[in-house]
């Protein structure tokens, strides 16, 4: 998980609006910085996804229980965003998000050294102290480093590091991993990090928190019977999601048959067609946010619905996972924009817990995912993440009756 809401909520709350000036070159180059570790957070987060069948084997794990790289950070970065968000306090957030960088690094060279499941495990969990911390504060910060007429700007220019990794990242993760070894494909985004972490600490200015966020104030957003409802359907599409796409590395290799540098390619067209989704989400959720979740989960549900039933044929499977791809790119917007056009009040609070809420639905859809795919295969897990994704359109087209015009414009969040 990746989020917009929090860069509104800080700029919101700030009296000023003042930016931060950085003390070596443009603001824009800190701005770049904290666009690569978005970038590198993504890449690191869901680089399993396509090593998975590589892990497991050398691990002498299931697939399913190699799984567990995807749902222990989801988990951990579940708390983080709350821990964080809290307990950061007074402290500069420059030194917060060096912090966060350096778990990043730390997780990626644990993982890339380490022997024992467990030890891998726990270097994945330091990465969701880095996740959850980080989309709950990270993106913020950036619109507080040049004018607020270029705040904007500023926070697509994170969100793009976030498509980036997207698009890229698995795959490349994947290609590094079928060349060289899956453990080389962490080297290298330890490397990253590492850099990311360099030069963040050489660009980014003093940033002096605006303003503190309590314990008391974070349910705030639940109790919004809309945002509820919101709440609701983004754990029943976050569910779909990652309880199919955390396995479709092993699905395509095993039901497909296709070769790793063939389901590299067809990963990075996926990651395209979440560009498209993303835009025909945004041109949606303008019109209509009930019309746009309904939407996004039929697209999603057929689309992996019918992977169990045509993705034996390499030309059928290729369709469904683009289809699929345009629907995960339309999923976030729909998801943050029905829950804060419900509470807009809320925004101040309601961050951390929607990280939160994310990452949790993201690790659980991972963990029945891989139960599913050790007791009936990994087409029962597409069968899963398809029935999951259309109960989320059933649920908003049956209980959401009222529809709004969008109260904040918001961008894609992973």
């Amino acid at each position: 998980m990746q989020n917009q809401n929090n860069a509104l909520r800080e700029e919101a709350s700030s009296p000023t609006n003042t930016p931060v000036r950085p003390p070596h070159g443009s603001p824009w180059l800190a701005v770049l910085s904290v666009a690569i570790g978005a970038f590198a957070l993504v890449t690191t987060e869901f680089l399993p996804v396509g090593l998975l069948p590589a892990i497991a084997a050398e691990l002498g794990v299931t697939e399913g229980i190699a799984g567990m790289m995807v749902t222990v950070p989801g988990l951990v970065a579940a708390l983080a965003a709350v821990l964080v968000t809290v307990g950061v306090g007074k402290t500069d957030r420059r030194y917060v998000i060096w912090g966060l960088t350096a778990t990043l690094v730390l997780s990626n060279a644990l993982v890339a050294l380490s022997h024992s499941f467990p030890l891998i495990l726990i270097g994945r969990a330091l990465l969701g102290i880095g996740v959850g911390g980080f989309w709950a504060i990270g993106p913020a910060l950036s619109t507080r480093l040049v004018s607020p007429e270029a705040a904007t700007r500023a926070t697509a220019v994170v969100f793009a590091g976030v498509s980036v990794g997207t698009v890229a990242g698995v795959p490349a993760g994947a290609f590094i991993g079928e060349l060289f070894g899956w453990r080389t494909a962490f080297e290298a985004a330890g490397v990253v990090g590492l850099l990311v972490l360099l030069t963040q600490m050489y660009l980014l200015p003093k940033l002096p928190p605006e303003k503190a966020i309590t314990f008391r104030q974070l349910p705030e957003l639940l109790r919004v019977s809309k945002a509820r409802l919101g709440i609701l359907a983004t754990v029943l599409v976050f569910l779909g999601q990652f309880s199919a796409y955390t396995y479709i590395t092993p699905f395509l290799s095993q039901v497909t048959h296709l070769g790793a540098t063939t389901i590299s390619t067809l990963l990075l067209a996926y990651g395209a067609a979440g560009f498209v989704g993303n835009l025909i989400g945004g041109t949606l959720v303008a019109r209509s946010v009930r019309t746009s979740l309904i939407v996004t989960g039929i697209t999603l549900g057929v689309a992996i619905g019918a992977l169990p039933l045509l993705g034996a044929n390499a030309w059928a499977a290729t369709a469904l996972v683009v289809v699929w791809g345009v629907g995960f790119g339309m999923m976030p917007i729909s998801v943050q924009t029905w829950i804060f056009q419900a509470a807009p009040h809320a925004m101040e609070s309601g961050g951390a817990v929607f990280v939160s809420i994310v990452q949790i639905a993201l690790a659980s859809g991972a963990l029945v995912g891989g139960m599913t795919v050790d007791h009936t295969g990994v087409s029962g897990a597409m069968a899963l993440g398809g029935a999951l994704a259309l109960a989320m359109a059933v649920l908003i087209a049956v209980w959401a009756k009222d529809d709004g015009q969008p109260s904040v414009k918001l961008h894609a969040v992973h």
